[in-house]
């Protein structure tokens, strides 16, 4: 399905308009097999899980994806509520792995890193920190998905040396009324103490049969890892994460104003049906931050990046590619 989207750029609180690269990013066959010819050789699916220890204490879980030999600026990845490294689609990995290094980790207590899980997001923004510092990664671009977004927020406001480029999926910023915890059904679905497969695609998916379809291939790409998985996510996780989420989301506009201190070039991306967060509030996240623009995916939710996987990483790529922001100069 063809989308034909634009992005907006935000400066000084004017919205302009503009295309991206004068017309949605189609993914052509070409592209196609080349990058699948690229995941024979190399897929996340068969990644080894790799352990760093780092300063804080704390023995991170990760997955280092390097199919470019890229010794450039890596993209790191910061995952969804509940979520550990074999909830990232193949797919989306595989293909932003084709051009640039990606790293994926389980911060501190979720999956196979030790420790407790922090009630709080800054608490997870200074430890996603110490990961890197164990990597010895000193600049990266960053990739925050749900949750993730918000750790990814911090660690940019925290620490903006570290991140050149910013991507925040399904993104929401601190403080915005309405957001003080999930619907009632949305956290029935995906926050209950029993799995529920019917809920996570009701959430992570649109209504429609070609979402939901979607939907099922991208569970089997993720289910298809059948050695050396990930340690699920524990319930003090669960619940750990989600006392995280209700305070980021306490209503107080004088928290919306954190993200204009966000200085790199940002994309933020959601789909257009996300009932886990509104892109009204990933529209709002875009026009506090200067240099943000934004995509939203049709007849997707809150898994729009898995749906739209070679798209998305068109778009990412596209983006991480592009000339840098011109900062504005003190008056």
């Amino acid at each position: 399905m063809v989308v034909g989207l634009v992005f907006c750029a935000v400066n000084q609180g004017k919205v302009a308009l503009n295309d991206f690269h004068s017309a949605h990013h189609v993914v052509d066959r070409d592209e196609e097999q080349s990058a699948m010819a690229r995941t024979e050789a190399l897929s996340y699916t068969h990644l080894p899980n790799k352990r760093a220890s780092a300063a804080n204490g704390i023995e991170y879980a990760f997955r280092d994806m390097d199919q470019a030999g890229d010794d450039g600026i890596p993209l790191v990845l910061l995952q969804h509520f509940r979520g550990n490294l074999d909830n990232w689609d193949p797919a989306l990995i595989d293909r932003l792995s084709a051009s640039r290094r990606v790293v994926t980790f389980d911060n501190t207590g979720v999956g196979g890193t030790t420790g407790t899980t922090p009630d709080t997001i800054e608490q997870m923004g200074h430890d996603a920190v110490s990961f890197l510092s164990a990597m010895h990664i000193e600049q990266a671009d960053i990739l925050g998905y749900s949750i993730g977004s918000f750790v990814a927020q911090q660690i940019a406001l925290t620490r903006p040396a570290l991140v050149r480029r910013l991507v925040l999926a399904s993104a929401a910023p601190q403080g915005a009324a309405g957001m003080h915890g999930w619907a009632p059904e949305v956290i029935a679905a995906v926050g209950g103490r029993q799995q529920n497969m019917a809920g996570y695609l009701s959430v992570f998916y649109a209504p429609s049969a070609a979402s939901q379809q979607t939907g099922k291939q991208s569970l089997q790409r993720m289910q298809s890892r059948t050695q050396n998985r990930d340690a699920p996510t524990n319930w003090d996780t669960r619940q750990a994460q989600y006392d995280a989420v209700c305070t980021w989301g306490s209503p107080d506009h004088s928290l919306l104003e954190r993200v204009a201190a966000i200085e790199m070039p940002v994309l933020v991306a959601n789909g257009d049906a996300d009932p886990m967060i509104l892109p009204r509030y990933s529209h709002l996240l875009t026009g506090l931050i200067p240099h943000a623009r934004i995509k939203i995916y049709p007849d997707s939710a809150h898994g729009f990046l898995f749906q739209y996987h070679a798209e998305f990483a068109a778009d990412v790529d596209a983006f991480l590619a592009g000339p840098e922001a011109r900062i504005p100069q003190p008056r």
